[in-house]
Parts: structure tokens; sequence; C-alpha cells
């Protein structure tokens, strides 16, 4: 078969697929009783992955090089990244949320890619000097996997502000060294000890109060129950919810943290290569100025999670922020036109 046919049946395959996918994870998030859409949703994100592997194998084959050398190229390799790490995420979290936030983003770029993108673009060409180096797929794959990653867990971080509402709730712990917990609402007192109310707003536990006791004396122990009446701006959360929001505030935190390390050596290999190409380790073009910021604020996301100790609202709305920092780093800084890193895109 012809690899140039094979590839443009491929992406509006990767297109179809993609698109019933996400129909399939909105259904499925619409009608929860429907148990056949996970499977089907899972399904349809392997296909495409597998659709997308294919395609840039063709690609690779019928070039000679490392497909990451366009903008067609680039976009269908971090759709193929997405897809990816949606199943890895998906898997762990057991969660059929992932596929709703993260199929419509893979599709999307798929159809740029696909349906508006001219034939010149998607057209495979010959490398300029600058790219023809080992480094093309060291450099530029890592950086895409990284892109992926972070796409996804701060896609997760989006679904965590919209399941809670963008409410401030407690969480189990799932950041390294915080020991955070979401009170229950019940504590096991003993016969005649005198109850106080903590300082804690009822918001901040879910609309239950923690009860605390100083008398010392011995009894038979019981089970006492306070429960607050919530303060009108804060909607009480059911349990299914906050399972699942800390569900998804966990798997976003872990695959944050597995691009956080691919973006660092995707910058790093960048430096070498750039040395080697253009004599300078870091010139401050604008691709390289908006990874390193890039690099700053997931940077921050992880620094107030380990170190701070934060959880829930305030490292999901950074990570929020994130997913339009990566998307400027990617392809923003690419419609101006200028840089070192401007060849093969739009101008």
């Amino acid at each position: 078969m012809n690899l140039v046919v094979l590839q443009n049946w491929l992406d509006n395959a990767s297109f179809a697929v993609l698109f019933c996918t996400m129909l399939v994870y909105w259904v499925g998030a619409a009608f929860p009783s429907l148990s056949v859409t996970a499977a089907l949703g899972t399904a349809g994100m392997a296909i495409a992955n597998l659709c997308i592997a294919t395609l840039l194998g063709a690609r690779w084959i019928e070039a000679g090089y490392f497909p990451l050398s366009n903008l067609y190229e680039s976009l269908f390799f971090l759709t193929w990244g997405i897809t990816a790490v949606h199943l890895i995420a998906e898997n762990t979290s057991r969660s059929r949320l992932v596929g709703v936030v993260t199929a419509p983003v893979a599709m999307g770029i798929t159809a740029f890619a696909t349906l508006t993108l001219p034939s010149t673009m998607q057209a495979s060409e010959p490398l300029v000097p600058a790219l023809k180096s080992n480094w093309l797929m060291m450099h530029v794959s890592v950086m895409m996997l990284s892109y992926s990653a972070l796409m996804v867990g701060s896609l997760l971080a989006i679904a965590f502000l919209i399941v809670t509402r963008g409410q401030n709730i407690q969480l189990q712990g799932s950041s390294v060294g915080n020991g955070g917990y979401r009170s229950n609402g019940y504590k096991l007192l003993k016969a005649g000890e005198l109850v106080t109310q903590p300082p804690t707003t009822s918001s901040e536990n879910n609309g239950f109060s923690r009860l605390e006791s100083n008398n010392n004396g011995n009894g038979t122990a019981v089970l006492e129950v306070v429960k607050t009446i919530p303060i009108a701006t804060a909607e009480i959360l059911s349990p299914q919810r906050l399972t699942l929001a800390e569900t998804l505030d966990n798997i976003s935190y872990r695959v944050i943290g597995l691009g956080f390390p691919l973006l660092t050596i995707g910058i790093i290999a960048g430096g070498v290569w750039a040395n080697e190409a253009w004599g300078s380790y870091w010139s401050w073009d604008p691709k390289e100025t908006w990874a390193l910021i890039t690099w700053l604020v997931f940077a921050a996301y992880l620094h107030s999670r380990i170190t701070r100790g934060w959880q829930g609202r305030k490292p999901a709305i950074l990570a929020a922020g994130g997913f339009v920092v990566v998307w400027i780093c990617y392809l923003g800084v690419n419609l101006l036109g200028k840089g070192l890193h401007s060849y093969g895109w739009f101008f």
C-alpha cells in the first residue's frame, strides 16, 4: 500500500475514532448507569493511539527521519502522547471522568491537524540543516511527551475544580509528607465529657464539625455527631463527589509529577543541541523563554504540594494556569514567526 495513502486514511480514522470516543465518554458521564460506556471509551482511546502510532511509523519510513519536523507531525505526536497518558491515568484512577476532559482535547488537536492545516503543511519535506541531528529525536520527543503529561495532569486539575465547584475542601493526603486528611464528622467520646467546638469552619470540613473534649474522666465511650449548618456560599458535596475529587487530585498530582522530569530532561537536551547547532546553550529565544516559564509554573505546583503541603483548590488553580502556559510554549510563540524555533510551523 502507498504510504501516503495509508497516512491520509489513518489521520481521518484517528479523528473519527476520537470523535466517537468523546461522545461515548460524555454519554457515560450523563448516564452513569450505562456501564458499557467505560469499556467502549477505553477501547476507543486505545484504537486511536494505535492508529496514530501506525501513522507516525509510516511517516518515519516514508520520510526517512523521525516524524517531528513540522506542525502536522508534532500535533499527531502530541495526540499520541495524550492518549497514552490518558490510558495510564484512567487505568490508575478507574474514573471515566478522565476521558471526559482528555478526549475532546485529543479530538480537537487531531481535527486541527487533519482538517485545518493545508496539504502543503501536511506533506513531508527534507529536513532543514539545523534539524539533521540525532538530537531531533532525543530533544523534541521528550519535550512533546512532557507536554502531553502536563496537559493531561492540568486537565484533571480542571476537572477537579468542576467536580468540587471550586470549593476549598479537605482531602485525604496525596502529597508527599503533608499528612492531610478530611474530617468525617465523627469522634469517639467518653460519657460525661464536655463537648467544645473547634475553630474550624463547617465549609472546610464539608459541613461537619469535629468534636473535642477537655474531660479526662473515665466512663463508657459513646459516639456523638454534631452537624453544623453549612454557610450559604458553600454547597455540601456528596461522598461520591468527594471520593471522585480525591481521585482526580491524586492522579493529577502524579501525572504532573511524571511530566515535570520529562520537561526538565527535554530542556537540558535542547540546551546541548543548541550549543551544537548555534554555539550557545541558551539564547533567550521565545520558545526557550516560555519553556523556562512552563518549568517554573509546574515547579511551583510541585513545590506547593511537596513542601507546603497544599492540596485541592489552590494547586488545581495553579495547574489550570499551567495548561494555558503549555499551549503558549508549544504553539503560541510560533504564531509570532520569530526566533530560532519558527521553521516548519506557520511562517
